[in-house]
C-alpha cells in the first residue's frame, strides 16, 4: 500500500490515492501500515513594503509580536490540520516546531515548520498547513498597513518515514 501523502503510484492505475476505483473521494486506509516516526519540514515567505517589514522587526506592529504570534498560529494549525484538510487524518503529534527568519535584503519573514509523530501516515499536511497559518497570521496582523503582501514558495522541503522512506525536495 502506498503512503497517502506521496506522489508514488498506488496498486490502483491512478497515484492518486485519495480516490476509489469509481473515482470518488475517499480517506485512504492505513490500517495495515506500520508505525514509524515520521518527520515532514516544509517552508514558505511573505514579501511586504520595507516600512511593513520595519515594523515587524522592530517589535511595533499594532497587534503586539508578529512573529510570536504566528509562531504559535503556526503549530495550532499543525494540531488542526485534519479539521481543515478534509481527507487527512488526525494524527498525535510528537513535535511542531516553527521558525521565522527575518530577511531585511528581500523585505520578507520566511518560515520553516518541522512537524513529527509515530505513525501509519506522515505529517507533510501538517506542516504546509502550519507554514500557510503562520504567513496568513503575519498578513492578518500586518495587513491595515500592507495589503499587497504576498506569500510565496510554500512548498514541502523533506520528509521522512514510512515506507517511501527519505525524500528531500531539490534545491531544498
Amino acid at each position: 500500500m502506498s503512503d497517502p501523502h506521496s506522489s508514488s503510484a498506488s496498486a490502483s492505475a491512478s497515484p492518486l490515492t485519495h480516490f476509489d476505483a469509481q473515482g470518488q473521494a475517499h480517506m485512504v486506509d492505513v490500517s495495515g501500515k506500520a508505525e514509524t516516526h515520521r518527520i515532514a519540514r516544509a517552508t514558505g515567505s511573505i514579501r511586504m513594503r520595507p516600512d511593513t517589514f520595519s515594523l515587524v522587526a522592530t517589535g511595533q506592529a499594532g497587534k503586539g509580536d508578529v512573529v510570536g504570534v504566528a509562531r504559535i498560529a503556526a503549530i495550532q494549525a499543525a494540531k488542526r490540520t485534519a479539521e481543515l484538510v478534509p481527507l487527512c487524518h488526525p494524527l498525535p503529534l510528537t513535535r511542531v516546531s516553527a521558525e521565522f527568519t527575518l530577511d531585511e535584503a528581500a523585505s520578507a519573514v520566511h518560515c520553516t515548520v518541522q512537524a513529527e509523530t509515530v505513525g501509519k501516515t506522515g505529517v507533510e499536511m501538517e506542516a504546509l498547513t502550519a507554514v500557510q497559518v503562520g504567513l496568513l497570521t503575519i498578513y492578518d496582523m500586518c495587513k491595515a498597513a500592507d495589503k499587497g503582501m504576498v506569500m510565496t514558495d510554500i512548498r514541502l522541503l523533506e520528509k521522512q518515514g514510512g515506507k517511501s522512506g527519505h525524500w528531500t525536495a531539490a534545491g531544498g
